[in-house]
């Protein structure tokens, strides 16, 4: 049996934000296996950590101590798995795992490591019961909207683009629409996910930002973010998508490094974003919320 949770990220209350299960392996289990339990939770991620000792190795003694190694370690191991891949980065499933390990375990450290695809990625606990992690940023650049006609036309549903950016590193489309498209035409966009995908079978793209201006405070800017290509039609909160977001809108406003953020899904979340030039990292905090803890009978 494998301790599992599902916790809600970027919200304070359950059933919002971005869901993601999060199971701490006690044991060591194949690959196959890892995804065949991301394709039965069916969320965006799940979430898989273990323990690292000292000098990099991963352990499985937490086996024969139940959770005390996650209660008291600082060092993890953590992967990320959609219903149909395995991601490099997921910024919602890194926040949920800090939950787990600061407010469900109790894990004391003031702040913890985990060792990913993307690199060491480290979460600290913040201000009202907020988490915070360190992201690596991932720059876009200007591009040109006929490069991408059917990515766009899919994902706006037509609606005015003022111009598009491509991020490399991370596969992303950033699509930013004119400043007189509302917040309500954005929220109320339909986007068909086997049709966008379809639109770029190349492998360059793997998600679309659909972003704007916000015109209301506290948010600077707001968004939506569609991944087909890895499995999620649409993803509710996106903490990897504004490690691309933040780039361009730092530009966007002059050089502000310090943002607070909208994600306008059906569920919705807020973060917020802070850009570091000097070291190319960006910061995403906001709240979680445990919906339910358990066992995997694996």
């Amino acid at each position: 049996m494998l301790p599992l949770f599902q916790v809600d990220a970027f919200t304070s209350t359950p059933f919002a934000g971005n869901p993601a299960a999060v199971c701490l392996l006690t044991k060591e289990l194949p690959n196959a296996t890892l995804a065949a339990i991301a394709a039965e939770m069916n969320l965006s991620e799940t979430a898989y950590v273990s323990l690292l000792v000292p000098g990099g190795g991963e352990t499985s003694n937490a086996a024969t101590a139940g959770t005390t190694a996650f209660e008291q370690g600082t060092h993890f191991k953590l992967r990320w798995f959609t219903p149909t891949v395995e991601v490099a980065l997921c910024g919602h499933a890194t926040l949920a795992t800090a939950h787990v390990l600061f407010n469900i375990l109790h894990n004391q450290a003031s702040a913890i490591t985990f060792d990913t695809l993307s690199g060491p990625l480290v979460a600290k606990k913040g201000d009202n019961n907020t988490i915070s992690i360190d992201l690596p940023l991932n720059p876009c650049a200007p591009d040109v909207v006929a490069n991408y006609e059917e990515t766009v036309k899919v994902a706006t549903g037509g609606l005015p683009v003022a111009c598009v950016e491509y991020s490399p590193s991370s596969k992303k489309l950033l699509i930013r629409l004119v400043d007189s498209v509302t917040r309500a035409q954005l929220e109320a966009l339909t986007v068909d996910p086997e049709q966008l995908r379809k639109t770029d079978l190349t492998n360059k793209v793997r998600g679309v930002i659909v972003t704007l201006l916000s015109d209301k405070k506290p948010y600077d800017f707001i968004s939506r973010y569609f991944a087909p290509w890895a499995g999620i039609p649409e993803d509710p909160v996106t903490g990897s998508a504004h490690t691309v977001l933040v780039d361009y809108w730092s530009r966007e406003f002059g050089g502000q490094t310090f943002f607070h953020a909208r994600q306008c899904s059906p569920r919705g979340g807020d973060l917020v974003v802070h850009l570091d030039r000097s070291t190319n990292r960006v910061v995403v905090g906001g709240a979680t919320a445990t919906v339910f803890t358990g066992s995997l009978n694996v």
